[in-house]
Formats: structure tokens, C-alpha cells, sequence
């Protein structure tokens, strides 16, 4: 009974090993798509975009007294405080300090910039709204600027669960107060001496 068990084991053993030596070819999908969804949500975004810029562009034309400028990365923004002396800018892995304030394209405040500062932001190596990340980049010391960001560029689709809903675009103006070199760290070394 014994030998019976080992060599019914054995076969159990050897066919699953014979199983999974042969291969397997993946399956195929049950439904195949014709990728209207992918045009559908291309279609939306192309629309929610377009509205987002119509009520930027609505706020640009209602100010004609202020030079706004575009950025290539799709949001505006205008000097309120204009620094001509200085030709450095944040580059990446500077140390960053600025101050800002969030509104709605309405001009409501949404986040004051008492509520919001003081910020430190090591450049390109920190995750901040992808507006901001490009805009200081764009900043002089002492500088400060109004932007004005589609979604996107913003708080997306999620908002921040707060006061800054989906999809919605807002009004950022910051402060650029300074920025160094992140200081490279040296350890320091204990010496003591042999008495």
C-alpha cells in the first residue's frame, strides 16, 4: 500500500511538472476595444481645457492695464513686484522660500498666505503643484508674481479635498523671498586622543 501512495505521488508529481513545462498562450481579451473611450475622455479634457482658458483669457481681457505674459507650459501670469537687478534664478536642488496665496478665478481667498506660510521648497526634488514648480522657476529674489493656473496645473481632478474643488482653476500669487544652494552636508569626525 505504501509503494501504491509513492507512486501515485510520483505520477501526481511528474504530470504537474509535464503541465507546467509546456507553454502557455496568453488569452485573449473577452471584449476588444475600439478605443472610443480613450476619444471620449480625450474629447472631455480637450473641453474642460478649452472652458478653463475662456475664463482665464475673460479675466486677462477685464484687466487690459496688466501684461500678462504665457508660459509654454500653458498657464499665465503677470510682475506685481518686478526685481530687474538680479539674473539668477532657482535651478534644481536650490532651497527655495516664498510665500503664496490661493484664490479663485472669482477673486475669493481659498488659502491666505498667513495660513500657508512659511514654505521651503527644494526645487524639482519636492512635489508642489506642478504650476508652482515651473513658475518659480521663472522667479528673481524678492520677486512677486500672480499666476493663473488651469486645473492641470493646479489641484486636477481631485481638488484637495478641501476648499479647491475638481477640475477647478485658481489664482496663485507668490512671493519669492530668497533661494540657495542646498549645503552640502560633511560629516563631522570625532577625534580623540590617545593618552
Amino acid at each position: 500500500m505504501k509503494n501504491l501512495s509513492k507512486i501515485v505521488l510520483l505520477i501526481v508529481v511528474f504530470m504537474t511538472f509535464l503541465s507546467c513545462k509546456q507553454q502557455q498562450q496568453a488569452r485573449m481579451p473577452i471584449s476588444r476595444s475600439s478605443g472610443t473611450f480613450m476619444k471620449e475622455s480625450a474629447a472631455r479634457n480637450k473641453k474642460l481645457i478649452a472652458g478653463e482658458e475662456g475664463k482665464i483669457d475673460s479675466i486677462i481681457k477685464s484687466n487690459p492695464k496688466i501684461e500678462y505674459l504665457a508660459s509654454k507650459k500653458g498657464y499665465w501670469y503677470h510682475y506685481q513686484i518686478k526685481n530687474e537687478k538680479d539674473t539668477l534664478r532657482p535651478k534644481k536642488g536650490d532651497v527655495a522660500q516664498f510665500d503664496y496665496e490661493i484664490m479663485d478665478l472669482k477673486g475669493n481667498v481659498l488659502y491666505s498666505e498667513v495660513e500657508l506660510r512659511p514654505q521651503t521648497y527644494l526645487v524639482d526634488k519636492q512635489n508642489i503643484l506642478m504650476g508652482l514648480r515651473d513658475g518659480i522657476k521663472l522667479m528673481h529674489k524678492n520677486e512677486k508674481v500672480t499666476f493663473l493656473f488651469p486645473s492641470h496645473m493646479a489641484y486636477g481632478y481631485h481638488g484637495d479635498s478641501k476648499l479647491i474643488k475638481a477640475n477647478e482653476p485658481i489664482i496663485c500669487t507668490v512671493t519669492l523671498n530668497d533661494f540657495k544652494p542646498k549645503e552640502k552636508i560633511t560629516p563631522q569626525v570625532n577625534i580623540t586622543k590617545n593618552e
